[in-house]
């Protein structure tokens, strides 16, 4: 028989008459114009993206040439894996929909690159015709024009994610993952401009091996700072985060901090571009000063944001426990990474791979509860908390029975042990130690 979900009347859930679970408002899709259907957005969105990528191949395939472009792509492919491998990993407490990632880094790979050749070759003509002087209309372009629109057009992507996908923006690593990506598709098609412009360089001057300007190339952008781009666009991303948690009431910092972000994110990015102005060292002067601090500290912040998250859904799911949504021990199992890995082993092992997927389903919904609840005592959360709490707490009740006994399994094989200490006194019998004590040769009370 069918077990029937609890009352949800602590945690507070919906009320009578709410919508039923993920249904609209009524007269919602009724009375919607043309342009807000789902269908026209995806669609146009594509094809904007679409032509932007094609625009961008035939730009940069017409500056190094067909073969300059086949070899810039196959260098400059080599860290992406790695980069998005980084950031998902990040992502593993809440992870986001697979879509946001594909549009962040289309986004960055065609519109933002896009936007950057077509705006900053022309700023940087206007700024020679303007002084008669093209080397410092470079410097000019390099060092503040560059900046300014790199990283506006990289910024445009996370803060579309930012409104049109609030639900899946809720914290400060939503907000890294969705810039370090968009910067990582940037970075993508930017050096394979570079790589590709520098082997037609090379094959002009008949230079080869590891004096090649192509090696020198791919030792600076690909070895050595493959996480420029990332670093610069991660500031703007913390500050869109930070503006995801702070409640509705406060529509200041709201805006100050996605603005504080991306400022800081282009005076880090026109410093890098402005390094070679600080003599011949002055690249390995700045990357060693400031990127690779900095790089170490933003390091330490997301996997510290991370932890916090972890504990967050440790002290925010007990209470649907008590509720009787969960049981006693999931909260602690999923709470850790740790023991989320060995639910799902422990589900694939015993019961195939579409119960593993079971469970890491149930604990992305049960961390998305909990995050919920936390933004809902801040005062975060919106209107529409009782309506997403009923939908979440439905898709953990639909997955329980796969899910239940893997978290179980995961939370004894993970529960710290508890140290038992012997007693002060001396126990004696069949369980203590030593022999029964040989009774009084007087007792009053033996018959």
């Amino acid at each position: 028989m069918a077990t029937s979900p609890p009352h949800p009347s602590y945690p507070s859930g919906p009320t009578d008459g709410a919508p039923t679970a993920g249904a609209p408002p009524a007269g919602t899709l009724r009375h919607a114009h043309w342009w807000q259907r789902a269908w026209v957005r995806y669609g146009a969105l594509t094809t904007l993206l679409a032509i932007s990528g094609l625009v961008i191949l035939a730009l940069v395939r017409e500056e190094t040439g067909t073969e300059g472009f086949l070899v810039g792509l196959g260098l400059a492919i080599l860290p992406v894996p790695l980069l998005i491998a980084a950031f998902r990993w990040l992502d593993r407490v809440e992870p986001g929909p697979w879509r946001n990632l594909v549009f962040s880094f289309a986004w960055g790979a065609c519109a933002a690159a896009l936007i950057a050749i077509v705006a900053n070759s022309f700023a940087t003509r206007w700024i020679a015709t303007a002084t008669a002087d093209p080397s410092r209309a470079d410097t000019l372009g390099a060092t503040v024009i560059a900046p300014v629109v790199e990283e506006s057009a990289k910024a445009a992507a996370v803060l579309l994610v930012f409104l049109f996908r609030r639900r899946d923006f809720t914290g400060i690593l939503d907000g890294v993952v969705i810039a370090g990506v968009t910067a990582t598709g940037f970075a993508f098609t930017e050096n394979i401009l570079y790589l590709g412009t520098a082997f037609g360089t090379d094959q002009l001057t008949g230079h080869t091996g590891i004096a090649s300007v192509t090696a020198a190339t791919f030792f600076v952008r690909i070895v050595m700072s493959p996480f420029a781009h990332p670093l610069f666009t991660v500031l703007t991303g913390i500050g869109f985060g930070i503006a995801a948690l702070s409640a509705d009431r406060r529509p200041v910092r709201r805006v100050a901090f996605p603005l504080s972000g991306l400022l800081l994110a282009m005076g880090m990015h026109a410093m890098w571009n402005g390094s070679s102005a600080f003599g011949e060292y002055g690249f390995f002067a700045v990357y060693a000063a400031f990127m690779v601090p900095i790089f170490g500290l933003l390091t330490w912040l997301v996997i510290w944001t991370r932890q916090r998250e972890l504990r967050t859904v440790r002290a925010e799911l007990p209470a649907y426990a008590v509720a009787g949504w969960l049981a006693p021990a999931e909260p602690y199992a999923l709470g850790s990474m740790r023991a989320r890995r060995i639910a799902r082993q422990y589900a694939r092992r015993h019961a195939g791979s579409a119960a593993a997927r079971a469970v890491a389903q149930y604990e992305a919904y049960a961390t998305s509860l909990a995050f919920l609840r936390h933004r809902a005592r801040r005062g975060s959360a919106g209107s529409g908390f009782a309506v997403r709490e009923r939908e979440l707490l439905d898709e953990l009740w639909r997955r329980r029975e796969t899910a239940r006994p893997a978290l179980d399994h995961a939370a004894r094989i993970t529960a710290p042990p508890v140290p038992v200490a012997a007693p002060p006194w001396p126990v004696y019998g069949v369980y203590g130690y030593g022999q029964q004590p040989t009774p009084c040769a007087y007792n009053p009370y033996r018959s």
